[in-house]
């Protein structure tokens, strides 16, 4: 565990909220929708994310799209990266074709001027997880090389762990990022339902300061940019990645009560993932946005602060 860990309390700063929005009729539509609902930011698919590249993008389509940006107040705008690539990938061709379809997803990331690019480490699929990390390195520096100069940082998502895949350990990040040859370019994208599945608890709060005591430690929390807030359907250390709507799943309201009143992430975006629809046909990111906002005007208690790992 971090040593110097000192109570500390809140400020009246707020988190930035957001949601995942549909690029469908436009790539601007996903910076209204976000709008509309009252969100600080806001994070999109540049393509279809079950395919592996996507029709390019034009002119128009990027000037609007800038522009909107600049006209709304959307803070730190993100994108994930498509599920069909695996960097970790022992199988040369996929592994080939996953690299350059990455390479394709931060060109995509950097003409629509976001600033994060979110992306799954990747499977070993032999189970080799070493190996498996090194491929990851491997494909985030030949992606610097062909893209030397943008702007976007990437975002290593932590993972559940089912089956064979890398990111479920605090570890298994860290290790990626003392691989790379330029780790000041890339950050960490904290799912709640991931890591809660992976085995790490996040309430209450001793096993909330705990937690982020651990990724303190091993990463450090100033690599720890972006959040994906979701409540998991599935239990503690289950390894199994299930979304569900906030305090409605085995998370509970209190985990994301203590995160939002956590004055080191007050200036970080957190995203939600939750499933769009609803028990009655609704359109849930308006629900779980609520939650969250009523989360963040409650009473609170102070979370304490451990002291930065030194990279």
């Amino acid at each position: 565990m971090a040593r110097g860990v000192a109570r500390r309390s809140y400020t009246n700063r707020m988190a930035l909220l957001g949601a995942h929005k549909s690029i469908a009729g436009g790539y601007h539509n996903a910076l209204i929708a976000a709008q509309e609902l009252g969100c600080d930011t806001v994070q999109i698919f540049t393509k279809n994310n079950n395919q592996w590249a996507g029709k390019p993008l034009t002119a128009e389509e990027t000037s609007l799209f800038r522009q909107k940006l600049a006209e709304s107040k959307l803070q730190l705008p993100m994108a994930h990266d498509a599920y069909l690539i695996n960097l970790a990938s022992p199988e040369e061709a996929l592994y080939r074709r996953s690299v350059d379809a990455f390479v394709h997803e931060a060109e995509r990331a950097e003409a629509l001027g976001l600033d994060y690019l979110v992306t799954h480490p990747g499977t070993p699929t032999d189970g080799d997880r070493e190996a498996g990390l090194r491929r990851v390195a491997r494909a985030l520096d030949e992606t610097r090389r062909r893209c030397p100069k943008f702007h976007v940082m990437v975002l290593l998502e932590t993972t559940a762990g089912q089956g064979n895949s890398v990111g479920h350990r605090f570890e298994d990040l860290a290790c990626i990022l003392d691989l790379v040859k330029n780790p000041d370019r890339l950050g960490v994208c904290l799912d709640t339902c991931h890591v809660f599945a992976a085995g790490y608890p996040l309430a209450p709060l001793a096993c909330y300061e705990a937690t982020m005591a651990e990724f303190d430690r091993v990463i450090g929390l100033s690599k720890l940019r972006a959040f994906h807030l979701n409540d998991s359907l599935k239990p503690l250390a289950s390894r199994v990645d299930r979304h569900a709507h906030i305090g409605q799943g085995c998370l509970g309201l209190e985990p994301f009560r203590l995160l939002l009143h956590d004055p080191r992430f007050r200036e970080h975006p957190m995203i939600l993932e939750t499933p769009k629809e609803g028990p009655n046909d609704e359109d849930m990111d308006p629900v779980n946005l609520k939650t969250l906002r009523d989360l963040q005007n409650g009473v609170t208690s102070p979370v304490r602060r451990s002291r930065k790992r030194r990279r």
